[in-house]
C-alpha cells in the first residue's frame, strides 16, 4: 500500500494517517461501467492485481459491484473476523463474562497434560 504521508494526528501512541493515505482510489480509473469490464476483462484482473485498487462496477449509471484482487479480498475478511471477535468479547465484558487472567492461566495449567506440562508453563 502507498503511503502519501498527510498527518491527521499525533497522539501518544503513534502517527495516525487518514485512510486516503493507505488506500487511494481514483475515480476516474477505479470506476467503470459492466460493459467495459465485458470487453476489457483481461485488462482489468491484470490493473487489481498490479495496483491493489478495487475496481467499481457500474450499471445503468449506479454502483453495483466491486471487482479486487485476492489478496485484498483475504485482508478484508480476515479484518471483519477480528472485528466480530472484538464485538463478541465487548459485548461478553458488558454482560459481566470475564475472568482474571490469572484464573485463566492457572485452569490451562491444570488442563496440560504432565509430560507436556514443564514446556507449556513457560509460555503461560
Amino acid at each position: 500500500m502507498k503511503k502519501c504521508g498527510r498527518l491527521t494526528n499525533k497522539s501518544e501512541f503513534g502517527t495516525l494517517y487518514a485512510l486516503e493515505d493507505f488506500m487511494p482510489v481514483n475515480l476516474r480509473e477505479n470506476v467503470k461501467p459492466i460493459s467495459y469490464i465485458k470487453t476489457n476483462a483481461a485488462k482489468m484482473m491484470k490493473y487489481v492485481n498490479e495496483r491493489k485498487n478495487p475496481i467499481i462496477i457500474t450499471q445503468n449509471g449506479e454502483a453495483k459491484a466491486v471487482l479486487m484482487d485476492i489478496e485484498t479480498y483475504q485482508d478484508t475478511e480476515d479484518a471483519f473476523a477480528l472485528m466480530n471477535i472484538i464485538k463478541m468479547a465487548e459485548k461478553d465484558v458488558k454482560n459481566g463474562k470475564v475472568r482474571r487472567a490469572d484464573d485463566v492461566f492457572k485452569d490451562l495449567r491444570k488442563r496440560i497434560p504432565a509430560d507436556n506440562g514443564s514446556a507449556m508453563e513457560n509460555n503461560i
